[in-house]
């Protein structure tokens, strides 16, 4: 509980933790945002990291660090970080709907049904799913992965991956970079930061609601 009572705090204040890594490391914070980013998207066991706030906490630090911690810096490593992180997750997830592939044909309990439709599916509203994935917790840390695993054509994946890295970190970097300093937004940083979670949050709900009523009336 403790650990997981430090973690929030973290996620909350995640600036005042920004600040002191930055203070303490340097030039160093630019690696340690990397590696953030990169793990958040690039691995399946890591969707809890902080995402949205960095980016926007990044930004904010930027404007007030006296070019100590460029701007343009962090959006070029971030958005490194995050189509490098989604690409390896992706070919984790090829590699690992090969072997899911390989097992099927060997179990009776493997739905072969279900594969094809994910694959059909990823190739048709792949694109956009990968658009609309880059801006919600979690989603944007598991859709590369099964964007692999349903073998979505790669050069489909990465044009779409590459327009949702560029839209979410350049976005978010300056929003944080333009407004992250003013006064109520750093007096309600946590709220802002569970109201940009609840909001990307909101497409989930609604489709899930969809589901349900689609269902019951079938």
């Amino acid at each position: 509980m403790e650990l997981l009572a430090q973690f929030i705090d973290i996620v909350l204040h995640v600036d005042k933790y920004l600040a002191t890594l930055l203070a303490q490391y340097g030039t160093w914070i630019y690696a340690i945002l990397f590696l953030i980013v990169f793990c958040e998207t690039g691995l399946v066991v890591t969707p809890f990291l902080p995402g949205d706030s960095l980016l926007f906490v990044a930004g904010a630090l930027a404007a007030t660090s006296g070019g100590g911690f460029d701007i343009g810096a962090v959006i070029a490593v971030l958005l490194t970080a995050a189509i490098l992180g989604d690409n390896t997750n992706y070919w984790i997830g090829r590699w690992a709907g090969k072997r899911i592939l390989a097992w099927g044909e060997k179990s009776r309990f493997f739905n072969r049904k279900a594969f094809d439709v994910t694959h059909a599916y990823y190739e048709k509203h792949g694109g956009k799913t990968m658009l609309v994935a880059r801006f919600m917790p979690f989603v944007r840390t598991f859709a590369p992965f099964v964007a692999g695993v349903a073998n979505m054509t790669y050069p489909r994946y990465f044009l779409f991956d590459l327009a949702g890295a560029v839209l979410w970190v350049v976005s978010l970097c300056l929003a944080g970079y333009w407004f992250g300093n003013l006064p109520w937004v750093k007096a309600n940083l946590s709220v802002i930061v569970f109201g940009t979670i609840g909001l990307s949050l909101v497409p989930l709900v609604l489709a899930w609601l969809r589901q349900r009523i689609a269902t019951k009336a079938s």
